[in-house]
């Protein structure tokens, strides 16, 4: 796929070379990502250091710099590529339209990274952990990490990332932003949530290195985020900066496993966290400029020696003390590899060029980083990867199989967490009355299984309300006291946090899904008409409740 370029001829003679002798043939085999030879550690290693040696600093501070992909074709983004050669790109829904047209971006992307410089293709990230942040148009959408997590399995852990790497990878897109690592202790955080496996370490941890390794062995590279841990915060970090205000052993206990075990792993990648740990670092500095944690305890105590990228430097947590242009210089002495999303990437790239100038980073600093990047991109086969194929995109993008192996993990997680009267599983062919959040998909898959839907909770012989994130929304909260007062069974579906019970005390059953996704409430409906027995366990406590981790019923029999 990239014929020009430096890249291209280091790449091929010293990663090619040992596989053509070690077939016996004179051309060297076409291999499939999981076979590459460009897996190789040491072949990598050895041509990251050849390419190094051979590029200009301009390149390399380029691959420090990971901006927003702009418009629906390559060609918007042939100036930025040509003036900046940066490391990577990442996508958000604003670029991405159809599976043609995203493979077809993706490849016009890596022509040009190819043509120009030393022809060093390009990260094509995305943040697709799916649930509620999935950026793809397309594709079979899974529940969110807390779903998985009350699955209890790391299979189904492994069947989402799995699925989601053969989707990416038909698209072109060689990165995937996840998985989330954060341990959700406290109650209230606003922004991981059900994004996180759970509240129990080992937990998360197992369903981290799960997903991360079968992205790996689907051909696609992840970043496990965000380190040192954003889940015991009660300040979203895209507008505020959070301190996590925990001892070092109650870190080390509760956030530290999930990233210690991707470490252990191999992660490609791990992504910082915009959160100031006094722990850790008592300068009062987020992770993302610490040295003391990037440097110290990433590199140092943990021995992390892949990629580390920032999270999204437009973000507030990493915005309170410098500008722009400071934040980038920072962030690399700290200890990062990759600098994701700029808000004002000629600013940072400026600050950034002069810091190496003038040597306040060294051009020792900038090589190590590089020499990670480069690494990363022949781990994954980058230098010989094949175009994505739009018809094969097509075809794998959301096929059958991939929608088969969504439902069956939402299914999985499905929770009953409470069940009085035995309100569940329905009757057949009852009445029921459905509102509230995921109305149609849970009153449409109902309606299929053989119920009566009815338009009010008087006409029912059962209500069902579904609610999200309930707890902070009165509307929810009445629309439940109101389905109550018809004197039928009020039965909850709960699609965000599974916490909305705390402030629901005289319903008759609740239902946790974890995820708003449509499979979710397909899922849920079913075990409603006893069409699927509820096997979900609680992956977190509920304070205020007896509803412990671990909790969960089933059907009798």
């Amino acid at each position: 796929m990239f014929p020009r370029g430096l890249f291209a001829v280091i790449a091929a003679g010293t990663l090619l070379s040992s596989a053509a002798c070690s077939s016996g043939e004179g051309t060297p085999p076409n291999p499939s990502p999981t076979t590459s030879p460009s897996s190789d550690s040491s072949s990598a290693a050895q041509a990251a250091a050849e390419l190094l040696a051979e590029m200009s600093r301009a390149e390399k501070i380029g691959q420090l710099f990971v901006p927003m992909a702009q418009g629906t074709t390559a060609e918007a983004n042939a100036d930025l590529i040509a003036d900046y050669h940066p490391g990577g790109l990442i996508y958000f829904p604003d670029s991405l339209v159809d599976t043609a047209q995203i493979a077809d971006m993706s490849n016009g992307l890596q022509e040009l990274a190819a043509a120009g410089g030393a022809g060093v293709p390009l990260l094509l990230g995305i943040d697709q952990e799916q649930g509620m942040v999935a950026r793809l148009p397309v594709g079979a959408h899974f529940p969110d990490a807390m779903a998985v997590g009350a699955t209890r399995d790391p299979d189904a852990a492994a069947s989402l990332a799995a699925t989601t790497a053969q989707e990416l990878s038909a698209l072109g897109i060689t990165l995937d932003y996840a998985p989330v690592a954060d341990v959700n202790v406290d109650p209230a955080n606003p922004v991981i949530g059900i994004r996180s496996f759970g509240a129990e370490p080992e937990l998360v941890a197992d369903m981290v290195t799960a997903e991360t390794e079968a992205f790996a062995e689907n051909g696609v590279a992840s970043a496990v985020k965000h380190f040192p841990g954003h889940g015991d915060t009660s300040v979203d970090s895209h507008t505020g900066l959070p301190e996590v205000d925990v001892s070092r052993q109650e870190w080390e206990e509760v956030h530290l496993p999930p990233f210690r075990r991707a470490v252990d792993a191999g992660a490609d990648m791990i992504m910082t966290a915009h959160v100031v740990v006094p722990a850790l670092d008592d300068s009062g500095e987020p992770a993302t400029l610490s040295p003391e944690i990037l440097d110290g305890v990433l590199r140092d105590e943990l021995g992390y020696d892949g990629v580390v990228t920032t999270d999204a430097l437009n973000m507030a947590g990493v915005r309170q003390r410098y500008d722009d242009g400071e934040i980038a210089v920072r962030a690399v002495l700290a200890g990062a590899d990759q600098l994701l999303m700029p808000p004002d990437l000629p600013a940072a790239h400026a600050a950034v060029t002069t810091a190496v100038e003038e040597g306040r980073i060294s051009l020792e600093r900038l090589d190590a980083s590089v020499r990670r990047i480069l690494e990363l991109k022949l781990r994954h086969g980058l230098d010989d990867a094949e175009p994505a194929d739009p018809d094969r995109a097509a075809q794998t993008v959301g096929g059958a199989e991939h929608r088969a192996a969504a439902r069956e993990v939402a299914e999985a997680s499905v929770t009953l967490l409470r069940n009085s009267e035995e309100a569940l599983p329905l009757e057949p062919g009852a009445a029921v009355s459905v509102q509230g959040s995921g109305k149609a998909a849970i009153g449409g898959e109902l309606a299929k299984l053989g119920m009566e839907v009815v338009a009010a909770p008087a006409q029912a012989d059962v209500a069902v309300v579904g609610t999200s994130n309930a707890r902070g929304d009165a509307e929810q909260r009445a629309l439940v006291r109101n389905a109550g007062r018809e004197g039928v069974p009020v039965v909850v579906v709960a699609q965000g946090t599974p916490y909305d019970i705390t402030d629901l005390p005289d319903i008759d059953a609740y239902v946790a899904t974890y995820s708003a996704v449509e499979v979710s409430r397909r899922a849920a409906a079913r075990v409603l008409a006893g069409e699927v027995s509820p096997t979900g366990r609680l992956p977190v406590s509920i304070p205020g409740t007896d509803l412990e981790f671990g909790d969960g019923q089933g059907y009798p029999g």
